[in-house]
């Protein structure tokens, strides 16, 4: 089975309309673009349903069941008794990610650019939310110092002239557009920042976690460094558990999220004592 990536699931050579029963309906979407809808769907829930996946697609759930198995088979997500979930360790790259939730990040940077200061010393994670929260931070504040191991959050903070750079070196990760490993954990070690502001892949009842190991590593090396931090996330990583978690909600003080938290997880919060700031 060949893979592009743009998600087309395809077999290599076409199929004609009798070979193919999904192009008995021309109405429908054929494969490629079914597949590739449920993988978007999953992008913007924890789980996904066989039947609701059917009516929302107007297929029969034996098609659903079809194409589920395939995307299992490539990697692309988990079966589940009745539906799917997202592999434990999947999470599209950065640059996947920043067409994904725009106005909502967009929401999440304005709230969080107004619990800093202008002349405060930062360090900001990598991430398409960081991304959005540094655009904004560097449009209305002047005169900060910023440590940072992304080149996204760099690149979008250099237009403001009145803003110090400090790159971390490291090895790049390019999935993440990013410096890690024990280079860029020494670099960030000699310093102290006022307020680190860091994403997150999944928010649980345990904290803050990351689908990259090696990035998590960095995130908790500039909580150690912070007297305060902001972790900027959109609802669509509440309750999602990835492999590394990075900060539990005691030494996180601010969530800055476009949804409140509910349940168990709203509870954790409380405990904490962490301040949800839920954008406008």
């Amino acid at each position: 089975m060949a893979v592009d990536p743009a998600g087309d699931f395809s077999q290599g050579a076409p199929t004609s309309d009798a070979e193919d029963p999904d192009a008995a309906e021309p109405m429908r979407l054929k494969k490629s673009a079914r597949q590739s809808r449920i993988l978007a769907e999953l992008e913007e829930g924890p789980s996904l349903r066989v039947a609701d996946l059917a009516a929302l697609l107007s297929v029969s759930t034996e098609t659903i069941r079809r194409d589920l198995d395939e995307l299992t088979a490539i990697g692309r997500l988990s079966r589940t008794y009745g539906g799917a979930v997202r592999r434990l360790s999947s999470e599209p790259n950065v640059t996947e990610r920043h067409h994904l939730f725009v106005p909502e990040r967009e929401r999440i940077a304005r709230a969080a650019s107004r619990l800093v200061k202008s002349g405060q010393v930062l360090m900001i994670g990598s991430g398409a939310t960081t991304v959005h929260t540094a655009r904004r931070i560097a449009a209305d504040h002047r005169d900060l110092v910023v440590f940072t191991h992304s080149f996204g959050v760099a690149t979008v903070m250099a237009g403001n002239p009145t803003i110090t750079i400090q790159m971390a070196p490291g090895t790049y990760l390019g999935a993440e557009g990013a410096t890690v490993g024990v280079h860029t954990q020494s670099f960030l070690a000699d310093f102290s920042a006022d307020v680190a502001i860091l994403g997150a892949s999944g928010l649980t009842t345990e904290g803050a976690n990351d689908a990259l190991i090696e990035a998590a590593a960095i995130y908790a090396a500039m909580i150690a460094r912070a007297a305060a931090t902001i972790v900027v996330a959109d609802h669509s990583k509440f309750e999602r558990i990835f492999p590394a978690r990075f900060g539990a909600w005691k030494d996180i003080g601010h969530l800055v999220t476009d949804r409140p938290a509910d349940g168990t997880l709203k509870a954790a919060l409380l405990r904490a004592g962490t301040e949800v700031v839920v954008a406008p």
